[in-house]
């Protein structure tokens, strides 16, 4: 890493003082349905009940607040398929900040609409011809704006760490810790808050299969880096780790799980049926390692985290009903 510094557990508490008063605390929900179903005592982060319905605005909220006086006069531009994108937006309206979010043109309409009412101004690519990076960058020499990535930044991972800290805040000790994993942020800042709050957890990573290149990372203790993966998560559909999350992953991980498009669909209707709940694809990537894996979690207490609910009303009955594959 050279010069750069990684966060803290103390950055995570200092980015949760930030965002009391804007940020919700989520609800943990629980079902003895499902508890018997996984063998587990599951305890779920539900996310999908933040603020633009994804933990992103912890992480965004966080990060704009740190900017001094003179960034903030500039606006801030950033790039997301969708989640990031509405919390970059929807902070930046908080605090008086513009917003510019280059989003890839298959983003779910709902997320492109949301930025967009959020205050966002919306530049479109092409994510399979075009690399939103360059993008971002010909943008801030262009205007003299700061990039606000989605991952690659230490507010960004200390603030999405506190969906993690107030899990653990509020069930107490885990045995195990799954969490969704794109770039690395919301994994990053749980491992600093497991690292601190409950020691003995093992916090897991889950990816689409057709993207593992956090899984073949930590294999390799390399940043692996890959085409952009074809998966229904498309708030994972990331091409590799971030440096700064990946220094922490590959520390603290007790490993990177995988799993299936399919049994993503299988988990987002469970969640629908068991809690009645909406939960987006990459949001579904922690049950459905969890329940692919049951066996090896049995009696243990276990948090997964529910990262987002962002997903087309369509979208979402088509992918039910078996017609979205």
């Amino acid at each position: 890493m050279g010069s750069v510094e990684l966060p803290t557990y103390a950055d995570v508490q200092t980015a949760a003082g930030r965002l009391k008063g804007h940020a919700h605390r989520t609800p943990i929900l629980t079902s003895h349905g499902l508890d018997e179903a996984l063998g587990a005592s599951v305890f779920f982060k539900c996310e999908n009940f933040q603020r633009v319905g994804a933990f992103k605005f912890r992480g965004a909220f966080n990060a704009l607040s740190c900017l001094p006086r003179e960034s903030r006069a500039r606006g801030v531009i950033a790039f997301s398929s969708g989640n990031h994108a509405q919390a970059v937006a929807l902070a930046g309206r908080m605090l008086g900040i513009e917003a510019t979010i280059v989003m890839p043109a298959d983003a779910p309409a709902s997320k492109l609409a949301a930025t967009r009412a959020y205050g966002g101004r919306v530049v479109i690519y092409d994510r399979y011809r075009e690399n939103r990076q360059e993008i971002a960058d010909a943008l801030a020499r262009k205007t003299g704006a700061p990039i606000i990535p989605p991952y690659d930044h230490a507010d960004i991972v200390a603030g999405q760490g506190t969906a993690a800290a107030e899990l653990l805040e509020e069930v107490g000790p885990l045995d195990s810790l799954f969490v969704c994993l794109g770039g690395g942020g919301l994994l990053a800042g749980s491992l600093l808050a497991a690292r601190a709050l409950a020691p003995a957890c093992k916090v897991y990573g889950v990816e689409p299969e057709a993207g593992n290149d956090g899984q073949r990372s930590l294999r390799q203790g390399a940043i692996v880096s890959i085409e952009v993966p074809k998966t229904i998560a498309d708030g994972a559909q990331t091409q590799s780790l971030g440096k700064v999350p990946f220094e922490i992953i590959r520390r603290d991980a007790a490993d990177i799980f995988t799993a299936t498009d399919s049994e993503l669909v299988e988990c987002m209707r469970l969640l629908a049926n068991r809690l009645k709940i909406v939960v987006e694809p990459t949001g579904c990537l922690g049950i459905a390692a969890l329940r692919g894996r049951g066996a090896e979690f049995c009696g243990q207490r276990v948090g997964v985290i529910l990262s987002g609910g962002n997903v087309d009303a369509e979208r979402y009955g088509a992918l039910l009903c078996g017609a979205g594959r």
